[in-house]
C-alpha cells in the first residue's frame, strides 16, 4: 500500500479521534467542566474513583491514537509537498513531528494522572485531587490546553499546499483558518472559543486532507 494511501487513512483516523473526543466532552464529561477553565477537580477525581477506565479510554483515543496517526500523516504530507515545495515540506515535517510528540506526551501524562488519582482517592481524596490538578496542568501545557503546535503545522501545510498547488484551494484555505484559530489559543481571552473553532475546523481539515491523499493521483 502506498504511503499516500496510508496517510489518507491516517488523516481520517485523526478526524475520528476529534469526533470521539467532542462526543465525550458534551456527554459524559460535560458535568465535570472538561474543556473549560471551570473544571471541577474534586468532581473529576470522584469520577475517576468510580470510572477510571472511561478517562483512560478518552485520553488514549484523543491523545495517543491521534498522535500515532498524526505522525504517519505528517510523513505522508511531507512526501506530497516535497515535489513542488521541498523547503516548505521539510519545515512542515519538523513542526508536525513536534506536534505529534507533544500530543503523545500529553496523553501519557494524562493517563498517569488518572492511574495515580485512582490509587490515592480511596486513601486520601485531597492528595489525589492535588496530584491530579498538578499533572493535568502539565498535560494542558503540552498541548491539551493550547493548540499552538497544531495551528503552526496545519497553517504551514496549508500555505505550502497553496503555494505549490499540492492540496487544493479548499483544503488549503480551510487549513489556514484552522491554523489561525490554533494560534489564537495563545491569547487567554480567546482561548476557549478559539480552541473550539480549532477543534471543529481540524475535524473538517483532517477529513479534507485525508480524502485528498486518498483520491488525488500521485506517483508516491
Amino acid at each position: 500500500m502506498k504511503l499516500q494511501t496510508i496517510g489518507g487513512f491516517a488523516g481520517l483516523i485523526c478526524a475520528a479521534t476529534y469526533v470521539f473526543g467532542f462526543a465525550f466532552l458534551v456527554t459524559l464529561l460535560a458535568p465535570l467542566g472538561f474543556g473549560t477553565v471551570a473544571i471541577d477537580a474534586h468532581a473529576v477525581v470522584r469520577f475517576i474513583d468510580a470510572n477510571p477506565g472511561v478517562l483512560i479510554l478518552w485520553n488514549s483515543v484523543i491523545y495517543i491514537l491521534n498522535a500515532l496517526a498524526l505522525a504517519v500523516l505528517v510523513v505522508a504530507v511531507h512526501q506530497r509537498l516535497h515535489a513542488n515545495t521541498p523547503g516548505w515540506a521539510s519545515v512542515t515535517r519538523a513542526f508536525g513531528l513536534i506536534w505529534a510528540t507533544l500530543v503523545i506526551g500529553a496523553g501519557m501524562i494524562a493517563n498517569v494522572a488518572v492511574e495515580r488519582a485512582a490509587y490515592l482517592a480511596p486513601q486520601d481524596m485531597d492528595r489525589a485531587v492535588t496530584l491530579w490538578e498538578t499533572l493535568h496542568a502539565v498535560e494542558l501545557g503540552l498541548g491539551g490546553g493550547n493548540e499552538i503546535a497544531g495551528g503552526v503545522w496545519i497553517g504551514c501545510v496549508s500555505l505550502a499546499g497553496l503555494l505549490g498547488r499540492s492540496l487544493g484551494k479548499v483544503t488549503s484555505g480551510l487549513g489556514l483558518l484552522t491554523g489561525a484559530a490554533g494560534l489564537l489559543t495563545l491569547i487567554p481571552i480567546f482561548g476557549d472559543v478559539a480552541g473550539a473553532v480549532f477543534g471543529l475546523g481540524a475535524i473538517i481539515w483532517f477529513i479534507a486532507i485525508g480524502l485528498t491523499l486518498l483520491l488525488s493521483r500521485t506517483n508516491a
